[in-house]
């Protein structure tokens, strides 16, 4: 499940880091979010697209990669795409799940608290 989110946002930071100018117009244009300009918007989702997926995907720190990603799903979901809830709806109950639960025994967060805490 980490995965698969993770590639999906991680891919779109590809794409906005590959075209830059093109994702300005994005926020800009199509994006439109309230109370950011559409240069700081777009770095710090381009930020955010390509961090947190990594974070996720290793389950390094996994609960703050999974929250900005809710975080920016939910963005997504109530002021730029709101008829794309489905898709948004699968994304935030997995982001959701590792927010609550952990990334579980396949990460580094688990490796971490058992050489800690010598728990899992």
């Amino acid at each position: 499940m980490r995965v698969a989110v993770g590639a999906t946002f991680f891919k779109s930071g590809m794409n906005k880091l590959e075209s830059f100018d093109t994702a300005i117009e994005l926020f800009r244009e199509e994006y439109r979010l309230p109370l950011l300009p559409p240069e700081i918007a777009a770095y710090m989702g381009t930020a955010v697209e390509l961090s947190a997926p990594v974070l996720l995907v290793f389950g390094l720190l996994a609960r703050l990669g999974a929250a900005a990603l809710l975080t920016m799903t939910l963005t997504i979901q109530f002021l730029v795409y709101p008829g794309n809830w489905p898709e948004h709806l699968m994304w935030a109950s997995i982001l959701a799940y590792v927010v609550t639960r952990g990334a579980g025994k396949l990460s580094i967060d688990r490796i971490i608290a058992f050489n800690l805490f010598g728990r899992a």
